[in-house]
């Protein structure tokens, strides 16, 4: 059985795509940085830690079962770009990630019956074109940016705002399937 600790809709919608069979455990943990960590340190001891919480609530766990877990981080010039809390939140990363590249960390941890955690980084690349004010005036207005890092979601209405990509479009989504399809064979996981 493959447990997955998010309770995001867009990584499980990853995970269905390559057809794993799962349930969701809910893991909650302090997602704040170390002094001077670099955002993707960050973003992979985010997922480990994911999954290590996943397997301390998976009380029924068997030998063969496995902790899927995951996180992504927008970085602008080196510092992380977060959800944003509110509107004018919410305009301020939309006009810093206009007319610019930034960068997407996406990392995946596998964690088994054993305790032991195996995580991969996806880093990839996304520019946006210069947002008009009506643009972002619009996009902010709607649900879809509040609980996403870097105001944005690639698969919703933000994909017109993307010159280009340069990476994986599943990593930015929220999940890095060729990642996680190789961490979860190196766990002995059938396909």
């Amino acid at each position: 059985m493959v447990y997955l600790a998010s309770s995001s809709p867009r990584r499980a919608e990853l995970l269905r795509q390559i057809g794993i069979k799962f349930d969701i455990i809910h893991v909650d943990i302090d997602e704040s940085p170390a002094e001077g960590e670099a955002i993707d340190q960050l973003v992979l001891r985010l997922s480990r830690e994911k999954a290590l919480g996943g397997l301390t609530q998976c009380t029924t766990m068997k030998r063969d079962d496995l902790i899927v877990a995951a996180d992504t981080l927008i970085g602008l010039d080196g510092k992380i770009l977060g959800k944003p809390q509110d509107v004018p939140h919410c305009r301020q990363i939309l006009q810093q990630l206009s007319d610019r590249e930034h960068q997407v960390y996406s990392a995946v941890a596998v964690a088994g019956y054993d305790g032991e955690v195996n995580a991969l980084l996806s880093n990839n690349r996304i520019r946006f074109c210069a947002l008009r004010t009506e643009d972002i005036t619009r996009y902010c207005g709607s649900d879809e940016p509040y609980d996403k890092a870097g105001a944005y979601a690639i698969q919703g209405m933000a994909a017109r705002f993307i010159e280009h990509l340069s990476g994986s479009y599943s990593a930015v989504m929220g999940l890095p399937l060729f990642e996680t399809s190789q961490l979860l064979q190196q766990a002995g996981y059938e396909f």
